[in-house]
């Protein structure tokens, strides 16, 4: 077994900004301006949009779904039992760990290669505008 991990793909700043502009463009479809972070694979902030008219209340929200995301290594989304929203485990998990999950949907893994190179969190719409305009930024990268 290797020591060490080689070949490991990173996001860049300019990565960030694509991902950004395409979220930025679907937004402006839906006519929803939204706050857009976008963090690396360790939740580090490395790019931010707040647009023209969307909620600062937002702002801390769109970075907790992007954060989210990169950690725990999937979409954010409320803890499930079966089909069911298992409502305490959702809020217990949000209480227990508030800047590394949250139940509401709107962050997305960024994927390269199978791997996470890190992550979107889109706020300031409905959870439904907010997880299409992540993923329309997660789709940029996916095609890098």
């Amino acid at each position: 077994m290797p020591l060490v991990t080689r070949n490991h793909p990173r996001l860049t700043l300019e990565g960030a900004r694509a991902v950004i502009a395409a979220s930025q463009r679907r937004a402006e479809e839906i006519r929803v301006p939204m706050d857009i972070a976008v963090v690396d694979d360790g939740g580090h902030l490395l790019a931010f949009e707040r647009m023209d008219g969307a909620k600062p209340s937002s702002i801390a929200i769109s970075l907790v779904k992007a954060q989210a995301a990169a950690l725990r290594r999937a979409p954010t989304a409320p803890a499930m039992s079966g089909d069911q929203v298992n409502l305490p485990l959702a809020l217990g998990l949000a209480l227990a760990a508030p800047a590394q999950q949250t139940p509401i949907r709107g962050g997305i893994p960024l994927m390269i290669d199978g791997q996470i190179v890190g992550a979107i969190g889109v706020s300031a719409g409905s959870e439904d505008q907010d997880q299409d305009v992540a993923r329309a930024g997660a789709a940029a990268i996916e095609k890098a």
